[in-house]
């Protein structure tokens, strides 16, 4: 196996982790809504899950590994990715922040303060800012 298909290979399993684990949290309540489920397509297709994968984990989303964000950072960078596939494609509606909430809390975000956050998180790809900006207004908001 040459180092690129290592790569690769390792990317696509965390890619399935990474889906598997909002996977369980949309069906947390049981239940995955329609505008969840629209969500979890379009999310599907940037992870590049194929069709057969993505039937898969919706059958047994503890199959895979979930690659939790160890650090601080690696939390803002996921929330950063959601909260733009969320706010550019409007899939979720009404229902945008009690998902981006639900996930906020499974990527280890306090829940006491993830109101704040998500409206930070909202407010800053509102504005269109990168990756970088995001991370660093996230970190000094209290400030």
């Amino acid at each position: 196996m040459s180092f690129s298909e290592l790569f690769d290979s390792e990317f696509k399993q965390r890619n399935k982790g990474h889906f598997s684990a909002i996977v369980r949290v949309a069906l947390a309540d049981g239940v995955v809504y329609p505008e969840e489920k629209a969500f979890l397509d379009k999310l599907a297709a940037r992870l590049e899950i194929t069709e057969s994968e993505y039937e898969e984990i919706l059958s047994d989303p503890l199959k895979y590994p979930i690659n939790p964000p160890y650090s601080y950072v690696q939390r803002l960078e996921r929330l950063y990715d959601l909260t733009r596939m969320v706010h550019v494609d409007h899939h979720l509606e009404d229902k945008q922040e009690v998902l981006l909430k639900k996930i906020s809390v499974a990527l280890g975000f306090t829940p006491s303060n993830v109101d704040y956050i998500i409206a930070k998180a909202l407010s800053l790809v509102d504005k269109k800012v990168d990756a970088d900006t995001f991370i660093y207004e996230m970190q000094h908001m209290h400030k």
